[in-house]
């Protein structure tokens, strides 16, 4: 099958071979404003009723195909990682086109979600290996050609999964092509797999000189990439031209929402209206605010036809409530006992199952108690509950890894039965309940802070509410929350943080940034 991607200089239309894309892949080169995303928007909307497509969009562009062309928006801020892997496996079983937009997420984040939603697509089983054309636009993202600000962790899984598109794609049906604003920071690895390239407008001489050598041009014509006009492409290679050809895109049915810099008039106004905009208070009393609902995992999974997910646990009271007194007299309990002769007496098993659960308690809040206990890792910290539990000779069953998971995050986020029992409390917990496992036990400790008017904890004690000794992964899933429309964050003049949790219009006071918790100072 072939697709009219635009007309010729000669005025011929300009044909595109999916079928030999799929087995060649593509390469797309321009600056910032040279159209790359316009190219790949007519590619997509030209193969829409052909081919299964998967469009990895950093920035949201590409959401508005599901206007037209019935492509299933996915706002990965809302998924986990394993949530990603599991939606891609269902897009490629059933055959779904999906848009995967990234807009919300810190670059680090994005490079996650997209590594895991890739290889999503890849390990699959081979009865799935149906054909998929795979657009990621800004690949420069996701395959560096040299590390960045984000972690090397977060660098190697997005570059092996774009390198597993590029290079062993092809035998499981995917077709990747991707988009770049230059070829030198792009991973080597990752563009040399490309057999089709279409070249755009360029000005930097390492990124022309790399744009004709894919070509097979004279690099003394290297120049022209500066004249090419937006929306004009060189392209090559066997889906496209088996010499050089100069293509203008041609019009798409769809529109991206950034419409491009435009002048606008500026408006009018007195120093004094200007003054008293720029110098109020950063926080001021906000309407209350329904955050619009973005659908889950589970939502998207059903929405593929499939059965969704079970729901998390819910959050379990921090308090323990004290089991029913013993009956004050003998003459009391025989009376119970005359009452349900066919039940066994209370009293014979509570004090067991009392000293058991007292023994658990008593275990949980001695391990926590200790210097940097909430900041280790689970597995190692649950290991010692058991062992500590052992040595107690505890009667019964003590907690699962489930159940101690939910004790840590409620000691994480300083959840006291003080705490618990303050007006309010049950509707954090309630919202608490719809969030992802790793962002409750924050949630809970800034409605901790509102309810109780305490200044906005600072960025270790976040990090303790989180779990975690990275300061800067916990103000990640501090902007998660945000980003979700669960909270809002404002920075007053003075450099204090101020938040609010939008759906009960609770505010903590003003807190600085900067002071460190015990747990996180030295001993």
């Amino acid at each position: 099958m072939n697709i009219v991607l635009g007309t010729t200089s000669s005025g011929a239309p300009a044909f595109l071979s999916i079928e030999e894309l799929l087995s060649t892949r593509l390469l797309v080169q321009g600056n910032s404003g040279s159209g790359k995303s316009h190219l790949l928007r007519r590619l997509v909307e030209q193969s829409a009723q052909a081919v299964q497509q998967v469009v990895i969009d950093p920035e949201g562009d590409f959401a508005s195909l599901a206007q037209v062309f019935n492509h299933l928006v996915i706002d990965a801020a809302a998924q986990s990682e394993n949530g990603m892997r599991q939606i891609a496996r269902r897009s490629r079983q059933s055959r779904v086109s999906v848009v995967v937009t990234l807009e919300h997420l810190d670059t680090e984040r994005q490079m996650r979600h997209a590594a895991a939603f890739l290889n999503g697509l890849f390990d699959i089983d081979r009865a799935f290996w149906t054909p998929a054309l795979v657009v990621v636009d800004e690949a420069q993202l996701f395959a560096p050609a040299a590390a960045g600000d984000v972690s090397d962790e977060s660098r190697k899984l997005s570059l092996e999964a774009m390198t597993n598109l590029m290079c062993r794609g092809r035998k499981r049906g995917l077709a990747g092509i991707i988009a770049t604003q230059r070829l030198a920071k792009l991973a080597k690895n990752v563009a040399a797999e490309a057999s089709n390239f279409l070249m755009g407008r360029t000005f930097l001489d390492i990124d022309m000189q790399r744009a004709a050598d894919l070509l097979g041009i004279d690099r003394r014509q290297a120049e022209m990439f500066r004249d090419l006009e937006c929306g004009r492409f060189v392209g090559l290679g066997p889906a496209l031209s088996r010499r050089p050809i100069s293509i203008a895109i041609g019009e798409v049915q769809t529109r991206s929402h950034a419409g491009g810099a435009r002048l606008l008039p500026l408006p009018e106004r007195s120093q004094e209206e200007a003054r008293e905009l720029l110098f109020q208070a950063n926080a001021p009393q906000i309407p209350r605010y329904v955050p619009e609902q973005k659908p889950g995992t589970e939502a998207l999974l059903a929405a593929m036809k499939d059965r969704p997910a079970p729901p998390p646990p819910e959050m379990p009271a921090p308090e323990r409530a004290d089991p029913p007194p013993p009956p004050e007299s003998e003459a009391e309990a025989e009376a119970g006992t005359d009452e349900a002769p066919d039940q066994e007496p209370a009293a014979a098993v509570e004090p067991a199952a009392r000293s058991s659960a007292e023994g658990i308690d008593a275990v949980l809040e001695e391990l926590f108690a200790e210097a940097g206990a909430t900041g280790r890792a689970i597995n190692r910290l649950y290991d010692e509950f058991l062992a500590r539990c052992r040595r107690r000779r505890l009667s019964g069953r003590v907690l699962d890894l489930a159940n101690f998971r939910q004790r840590l995050v409620l000691a994480q986020a300083g959840i006291t039965p003080a705490v618990a029992a303050l007006p309010g409390w049950p509707l954090a917990v309630e919202i608490a309940n719809r969030l992802d496992e790793a962002l409750q036990g924050l949630f809970l400790h800034l409605a901790s802070a509102a309810l109780q008017d305490l200044p906005c904890p600072n960025d270790a004690m976040i990090a303790q509410a989180c779990g975690t000794h990275s300061q800067r992964r916990a103000l990640g899933l501090l902007a998660r929350l945000q980003a979700l429309g669960v909270i809002e964050v404002y920075d007053e003049l003075n450099g204090q943080r101020v938040v609010v949790l939008t759906e009960p219009q609770w505010r903590t006071a003003p807190g600085d940034t900067g002071t460190e918790p015990p747990w996180l100072s030295p001993a």
